[in-house]
């Protein structure tokens, strides 16, 4: 039996004050299957997403629900309709309980007086948690939970609105690889009950795994739409950016014989213990492990933000003592972090300022700040990254996610460190924005910077690295060449026993 077209869109466009964000886009959504919106950060498919979730409404175009045309003004005609998103960032009450969450806007209530019913709602929430094969109690508070586990809340609360389609954005981006799997499983269940699902993603891999359908969009225009099993990577790699990406960088360059950085012994309670490496000059070495291995706390840890409880560190044979992020920057250390927005970044404040405020004193005469120096320093490092801004003044706030990262790469750079510390420094960034990250990486080892780079994907970790150290459970496991291993000996080595 043929699967019915439950959403179709026909010339959708849509702008914002100088952007033209959708530009007659089209888009075909069947039941039972997942369909995949691809593109570079920019290309539209957020605010695609946010059309058919009822929170922006477009110029113009058409939106048909089951060949019907409707207008979709707020999210509560969406989720009427049977359409739910489940956002990045979670829309959740974290001091109400699952039960609560899940028939938010349309509670139980008693027949007499009108009180919450929770036992019918506790009741009717757990049928669906067990339909999902969840088993979590219904009464437990939110903030109880982990992100995947509020995840599956979400969806919970979709079906209890009889959602027919449910748009995922970026729902992996914060769970472990278990979890994932726990999710695809969900998403599979869902597909077997005529569900429609929209999902959007950066990691390419998943899309291959959980995708029946992908469309791709670019600057805001419809490219194409595909059944998966006709694309490879390197085609729809192709069809996002329009242009062949060389994602095979060039690692004859051989590292130095001096090392810049070793560990010795390094331990810190119940993070890590007895860590002991060395990072040469001109070396990528790759660090690799499942979520909670000890990668971020190491890499903290040598950078000063939570110091070691014990063991040494030694930069270009002299043992440091790092117990902040002066000390280490004054080593000639520098660290991008995982979490760009919570640590990288002040949102709120211009691409300039972003980049010359950890180092005023570049820019500074005396006492006062020289304001021509600053902005002759910011477009320096603008140019040399290539980060697309309106100008030195944009708020970063308003950059893509690749911009951003340039930023927070370019400001651990101006302090010119001999070694730096990347922790997950593609995450959350599309295909074209990461293969300019990855040459930046290239470029830094070829200039002699020693680098430790800790990442959850794979395939960069073994296009990247000289050498791949293995964590887990707090400790290194296992020293691979990226050129005589793959995914599946590293995934042996992260596995707990």
């Amino acid at each position: 039996m043929a699967s019915e077209c439950v959403i179709e869109v026909r010339n959708l466009s849509m702008s914002f004050p100088g952007v033209k964000a959708l530009e007659a886009v089209r888009l075909d959504v069947q039941s039972g299957q997942v369909h995949a919106i691809v593109g570079e950060n920019g290309a539209g498919k957020s605010t695609l997403m946010k059309v058919l979730a009822g929170l922006h409404t477009p110029d113009c175009g058409e939106v048909r629900f089951k060949g019907q045309n409707i207008q979709l003004r707020n999210p509560h005609e969406a989720l009427r309709r049977g359409i739910c998103m489940i956002h990045q960032e979670l829309q959740l009450f974290p001091d109400l309980t699952v039960a609560e969450n899940i028939f938010m806007g349309q509670e139980r209530a008693s027949r007499f007086l009108g009180w919450l019913d929770q036992r019918t709602m506790n009741r009717e929430a757990k049928r669906l948690l067990e339909r999902l094969g969840i088993q979590l109690a219904p009464a437990t508070k939110m903030r109880q939970l982990s992100v995947a586990e509020m995840q599956t809340v979400e969806i919970a609360k979709a079906l209890a609105y009889n959602a027919e389609v449910i748009i995922m954005d970026e729902p992996t981006s914060a769970i472990s690889d278990r979890e994932v799997e726990r999710l695809f499983e969900v998403i599979r269940d869902l597909k077997r009950h005529g569900v429609a699902v929209v999902y959007i993603s950066h990691r390419l891999e998943e899309i291959f795994r959980i995708a029946d359908v992908v469309t791709v969009l670019r600057d805001g225009q419809y490219i194409s739409t595909h059944p998966i099993k006709d694309l490879d990577t390197r085609k729809l790699i192709s069809l996002m950016v329009g242009r062949e990406l060389n994602s095979l960088l060039d690692k004859s360059r051989p590292p130095q014989q001096a090392i810049a950085l070793a560990v010795r012994r390094l331990h810190r309670s119940a993070r890590f213990r007895d860590v002991s490496f060395d990072v040469r000059r001109g070396e990528i070495v790759g660090l690799a492990g499942l979520m909670g291995a000890g990668r971020t706390e190491l890499l903290q840890a040598i950078f000063g933000l939570a110091p070691a409880d014990g063991g040494e560190i030694h930069v270009d044979g002299q043992c440091v003592r790092i117990r902040s992020p002066r000390q280490a920057m004054a080593c000639g250390i520098g660290m991008v972090t995982e979490d760009r927005k919570g640590y990288g970044l002040v949102l709120n404040m211009s691409v300039k300022h972003n980049l010359t405020l950890s180092h005023l004193r570049r820019c500074s005469r005396g006492l006062w700040l020289d304001h021509r120096a600053e902005s002759r320093l910011a477009q320096e490092r603008i140019k040399m990254f290539s980060i697309k801004a309106a100008g030195e003044n944009e708020s970063v706030n308003h950059l893509s996610g690749g911009n951003q990262q340039k930023v927070v790469l370019a400001k651990a750079l101006l302090a010119e460190p001999d070694i730096l510390l990347l922790d997950e420094p593609t995450r959350g960034i599309d295909i074209g924005a990461k293969a300019e990250v990855h040459a930046i990486i290239n470029r830094l080892a070829e200039a002699g910077k020693a680098i430790l780079m800790a990442s959850s994907e794979l395939p960069e970790i073994l296009s990247l690295s000289d050498r791949i150290l293995v964590m887990r459970e707090g400790a290194i496991t296992a020293e691979l060449d990226p050129r005589r291993t793959s995914q599946e000996e590293i995934m042996k080595h992260a596995m707990p026993a």
